[in-house]
């Protein structure tokens, strides 16, 4: 079933949310704040959320920056009080693939839903292989290839390398990829990533992931 993230801290509103949702067929999960929103969606377990702009704490734009910055391309439908036509240019260009003012009617919500979750899987289906120079990796078959060399990767593996691709040439921070790759249940000590690191420059070549010291990785 399609899950969806509902981040919004009026409880009267994300019950009404819940519920219609639920009757609608979706497997709904409210939270009340960014900074939980930023680690559910980090466990990569939602197919689109539903991001309230006035929340505690981080708010809604802050929310979808750092979503789009960390390379999350979910759909992401802002929901806001604020009718300003800034605030609608604001959530749009911060990477939001709808904008919708309340009130609203629940109706108009499921279709946008409908609509994004549609865009989204077509985009899905045209993106099967990620590719940097001659190094390929294939999202069905989670395999990578380096030129006609073609290797199986472990869960782990296949999601960093995942990571690499989507980012190439960026640094990416051991806490990026922790997240990322392993959730926000990890330990910020854990050696883990060197040793995955380690086994990855095994099947793709020592030399296309640069260590760049006191920083983190990059593909190259």
């Amino acid at each position: 079933m399609t899950s969806i993230l509902i981040v919004e801290d009026e409880t009267r509103i994300s019950t009404f949310i819940e519920k219609g949702l639920a009757a609608a067929g979706y497997t709904p999960t409210v939270v009340t704040d960014g900074r939980a929103a930023l680690d559910y969606v980090a466990t990569g377990s939602f197919d689109l959320v539903l991001l309230d702009v006035g929340l505690p704490g981080i708010d809604g734009f802050e929310v979808l920056t750092r979503l789009r910055a960390n390379g999350e391309t979910m759909p992401i439908i802002m929901l806001t009080a604020r009718t300003a036509v800034d605030d609608t240019v604001a959530g749009l260009d911060g990477g939001a693939n709808d904008y919708l003012p309340k009130p609203f009617k629940f109706d108009e919500l499921v279709a946008r839903i409908r609509l994004r979750l549609r865009e989204s899987s077509q985009q899905a289906v045209a993106e099967t292989v990620l590719r940097h120079g001659d190094l390929a990796l294939d999202l069905t078959t989670r395999r990578v290839s380096v030129g006609t060399v073609t290797n199986d990767l472990s869960a782990r593996e296949f999601a960093l390398a995942e990571q690499f691709l989507r980012h190439p040439d960026q640094v990416l921070s051991r806490e990026q990829l922790l997240s990322r790759v392993w959730g926000f249940d990890f330990d910020p000590g854990s050696n883990v990533v060197d040793v995955y690191v380690r086994y990855l420059r095994g099947k793709i070549g020592a030399d296309r992931i640069e260590t760049v010291r006191g920083m983190g990785y990059r593909l190259v």
